[in-house]
């Protein structure tokens, strides 16, 4: 059974520019690719994470200017935390103060302290206090201190009707297993230091959610390479009876995706091969980079995309 965590988070934006400012300069998280949705190349998909973008620390985004906004409900994303030093809480409740970020008060989550704030479009996002480990090697790419900086993602918070369906999957496809509950809320850890939980709050009859800018579109979880997404994809089909895409070429995993019972998308993205397959990890997010098939159509691509940093 696997014992992997989170990949990558995605989402949609508003304005690109925008969002590049707050994730690269208020946050600071490294741009790590700068590309197109390979399915909709006239908008940019944009990579944040660590120094070379290790599965577990990727927070992407779908950027559309003007786009509607989402709304939160079931069958979707409620809430995406990032990891930080236990000391470093007080130090990013002055700074949110500073740059004016939405902010909540700070609160204790099954045991950990933990600040949430919004984006510029509204998503809801979360800093979670926790003790830092060897494999912590934080970006320090903006004017955030080392000790003070993001180490990755804890994990997702998902809203559901019920909780059931979508725990099975956890548990006997990605092999989590639960580490915790608090009132609706049950924790399951993955075992893996980076995105290590994923947290069901099953609240029954609710509003459905709209997606839109602030909202998830989707939860891609690791595989370490094809063979082990081969056997994930099995499992899927022939236990759960789930419909699973085909393997898609992401240029840098290779994917396919599914609704889990809840409602949410999943992907499993594989660790390899990585976002160095294309540019030297020195200047990761520098460039556009498009996947061959798109490079014919750069000039036609390049003059619909707004110029961001």
């Amino acid at each position: 059974m696997a014992q992997n965590g989170i990949h990558h988070v995605t989402a949609f934006s508003g304005a690109a520019e925008r969002n590049v400012e707050f994730y690269t300069r208020v946050l600071g998280l490294r741009l790590v690719k700068k590309t197109v949705n390979f399915d909709d190349p006239g908008t940019y998909h944009l990579y944040y994470g660590d120094e070379t973008g290790r599965p577990g620390t990727i927070l992407t985004f779908f950027p559309i200017a003007h786009a509607a906004p989402g709304r939160v409900g079931i069958g979707e994303t409620q809430e995406t935390a990032f990891r930080v030093p236990h000391a470093a809480i007080g130090w990013w409740s002055h700074r949110f103060i500073e740059k004016g970020v939405t902010h909540e008060a700070l609160v204790q989550v099954l045991g950990e302290p933990t600040l949430r704030f919004r984006d510029p479009d509204g998503l809801m996002l979360a800093l979670v206090g926790t003790d830092t480990t060897e494999t912590d090697v934080p970006w320090t790419g903006a004017e955030i201190p080392a000790e003070h900086a993001i180490r990755g993602f804890h994990g997702v918070t998902l809203l559901l009707k019920e909780a059931e369906g979508t725990a099975a999957i956890l548990t006997e496809v990605f092999g989590f297993r639960e580490a915790g509950r608090e009132g609706a809320a049950i924790r399951y850890a993955s075992g893996a230091p980076e995105g290590g939980f994923v947290t069901l709050r099953a609240v029954g009859e609710f509003l459905r959610g709209r997606q839109g800018a602030g909202s998830v579109h989707h939860i891609a979880f690791r595989a370490a390479d094809d063979g082990e997404q081969a056997r994930m994809v099995e499992t899927l089909t022939r236990t759960y009876g789930l419909g699973v895409t085909e393997q898609r070429d992401r240029q840098y995993f290779r994917s396919v995706y599914f609704r889990e019972p809840g409602g949410v998308l999943f992907e499993i993205a594989t660790d390899v091969p990585g976002f160095a397959v294309d540019e030297p990890v020195e200047t990761l997010g520098r460039e556009l980079k498009l996947p061959v098939f798109l490079e014919p159509h750069r000039a036609q691509i390049e003059g619909h995309l707004p110029t961001i940093a």
